[in-house]
């Protein structure tokens, strides 16, 4: 009996990456935490929902890159489907572009992969107890922006990109045409073509040939980071 008590006990916790060997790795790590358990995983959006939607997990950790719709999409499919279930985002990408796009779309939290694996740890317990979380350095750039310290010619040019826009400019540096995208993001060709244009205007550039170019270079940029 005592046994199952603790097994209650445990918090639940649904990972999704798109990476086999990252999901190993936070499963071991979660798992031998005494009060937290991983109740499931996916490497996709339309999976992970699915999924969640029958095991009611307590907590979402959550990569950008997926496959096929991204992880800005499934934060907001949990925030539509599953009300109430905390999201806490582990990727790569930079916090400072994305962090406040993932908060913004109802994800509770936002940590680096880089980071120490004791943080990830910090970082489940302070969103399952309903809190934010985000780095020192993270919290400290979005309260100057709240004051007003922060300048628009500090801003990337990305900033300007609605998440979809900034999801297929990735693709782009990534290699993918635009037939590629429309299968990988699940949309017509026409609609792809329609965000490259957005693209292209909102970044100023002159053509096809530059968007490749600056995508590229972007891309690589983010590897380094």
């Amino acid at each position: 009996m005592a046994t199952e008590r603790r097994a209650r006990a445990k918090r639940t916790v649904f990972i999704i990456d798109d990476h086999p060997i990252v999901r190993e790795g936070l499963v071991q790590l979660i798992n031998r935490e005494p009060d937290l358990v991983v109740c499931g995983q996916a490497e996709d959006t339309y999976g992970a929902v699915k999924a969640m939607e029958s095991l009611k997990p307590d907590i979402a950790v959550a990569d950008i890159s997926l496959k096929g719709a991204d992880g800005m999409e499934l934060i907001k499919n949990v925030k539509m489907r599953l009300p109430g279930l905390p999201v806490l985002v582990l990727s790569i990408h930079d916090e400072s572009l994305y962090a406040p796009r993932a908060l913004r779309a109802g994800a509770l939290g936002y940590i680096m992969k880089q980071e120490a694996t004791e943080n990830v740890l910090v970082a489940l317990r302070r969103v399952l107890s309903g809190e934010i979380y985000l780095s020192e350095r993270m919290a400290n750039k979005i309260l100057q922006q709240f004051v007003g310290a922060g300048t628009t010619a500090q801003r990337f040019s990305v900033d300007r990109l609605s998440d979809r826009e900034l999801e297929v400019f990735r693709l782009i540096g990534q290699g993918y045409g635009t037939r590629r995208i429309a299968q990988e993001l699940r949309l017509s060709v026409k609609t792809v073509e329609s965000y490259r244009e957005h693209i292209k205007d909102k970044m100023t550039l002159s053509d096809a040939s530059e968007l490749v170019q600056h995508a590229i270079r972007w891309v690589e940029q983010e590897k380094m980071l």
